[in-house]
């Protein structure tokens, strides 16, 4: 089995790790904050996990190892969720979201760029960087929609 399969694992157990904090984070500020975290994350999660799953066949894992490992860095989101409850303030959510939200985010922000600018930068053709442009201000678009409903 090749390191990357391992590397990949590390990773994703991390990212779930700030899925949960996230979704736990959001919930304590409302219901509605809550859900939309979760239906943002399980967006972005379910071609995330197809690609790390085939990064494990990749480097070397069986089917069956592949789905167990993938699921076994699930426990990363569940940890993470329990962290976001167990460092409630006993002053109220307040203190806690105020930390945990921004640190999530813009961590989400970082790797997002970080993936997407180099390709924009990297196409030749205009009419794909405009689409991939215009598709990102449309989620931003989005975002901010939901925000004020």
């Amino acid at each position: 089995l090749q390191i990357s399969g391992y590397l990949n694992l590390l990773a994703n157990t991390i990212d779930n790790f700030t899925h949960g904090l996230a979704v736990a984070a959001s919930f304590l500020v409302s219901r509605k904050v809550g859900f939309l975290t979760t239906m943002a994350i399980l967006v972005h999660e379910i071609p995330h996990e197809v690609g790390d799953f085939a990064i494990l066949l990749r480097a070397g894992f069986d089917r069956w190892s592949a789905a167990k490992m993938q699921l076994s860095t699930a426990l990363g989101g569940i940890l993470g969720a329990c962290f976001a409850i167990c460092a409630q303030s006993p002053k109220g959510a307040g203190e806690t979201v105020a930390w945990i939200l921004p640190f999530t985010s813009g961590g989400f922000l970082y790797i997002a760029l970080v993936n997407v600018v180099p390709d924009l930068l990297e196409e030749k053709n205009p009419w794909n960087s405009l689409q991939q442009i215009l598709l990102l201000c449309t989620g931003i678009t989005v975002m901010v929609l939901l925000a004020l409903t």
